[in-house]
């Protein structure tokens, strides 16, 4: 079982750059077993090109390593608290997507323009507060983090809105597995890309229709969802 959590870690962090979402070693990935309380991740600086499934690192909810000879991601921490606060997700991805990270950098949303953002979000991708001094300096930056995530999330429910944007740093997405938590990412990016082009063009632009929004969201999520298959 393990084996097979490091095998979809692995996938998961090979498919960010093949997705054009990953620059040097920016971003990871990682995939949670929640019956063992143990997350699969990238070792920390280890290029893609060079990472092997035996390379990904196993962790558990306390933060102890269980498995692994290289260090943990240094965004470890971070995925940890999303892991202990986000109960329904199975996996977690930061990037440095260009467009998106504009977003967090600027400190600004990215607006809910047209049916592609409300095919995945319920609204307007959020972005968090920015950290404080303590935060950044405290010794737990990284836990400080995944804190000020959550923070952003207490009246949001995070599979309405399965990313986020954070404040002067990137983003983060998750989902139900690490494969889907990489799909939003490749999401997040395409819309944040979107957002600025569709700005460029129409800079007092107007986010969609409730309407409009509703009919996207609710044919995808929810009990009435009708997109796609049904699952087997």
């Amino acid at each position: 079982m393990l084996t097979e959590l490091k095998r979809e870690a692995y996938e998961a962090n090979l498919a960010l750059p093949r997705h054009g979402l990953i620059n040097l070693t920016f971003g990871n990935a990682s995939a949670i077993d929640r019956t063992r309380g143990i997350f699969a991740i990238k070792p920390s600086g280890v290029a893609y090109a060079d990472l092997k499934p035996s390379d990904i690192v196993l962790i558990d909810l306390e933060g102890k390593k269980v498995e692994g000879k290289l260090n943990p991601s240094s965004d470890t921490p971070t995925h940890r608290r999303l892991f202990a606060a986000f109960a329904d997700i199975g996996g977690v991805v930061h990037t440095h997507s260009s467009h998106a990270t504009a977003f967090a950098q600027a400190a600004r949303a990215i607006p809910i323009f047209g049916t592609t953002h409300a095919d995945y979000f319920n609204g307007d991708i959020p972005v968090t507060r920015k950290m404080s001094a303590r935060e950044i300096s405290g010794g737990a930056y990284e836990w400080e983090t995944g804190n000020i995530i959550v923070e952003r999330f207490e009246k949001l429910d995070p599979t309405d809105f399965p990313a986020v944007l954070v404040n002067r740093h990137a983003p983060f997405t998750w989902g139900k597995t690490v494969a889907k938590a990489v799909e939003v990412a490749v999401a997040v990016e395409c819309i944040a890309h979107m957002a600025l082009m569709s700005l460029s063009l129409e800079p007092k632009l107007k986010t969609i229709e409730p309407a409009l929004l509703a009919k996207h969201f609710k044919r995808k999520h929810g009990p009435a969802a009708y997109y796609g298959q049904p699952e087997m």
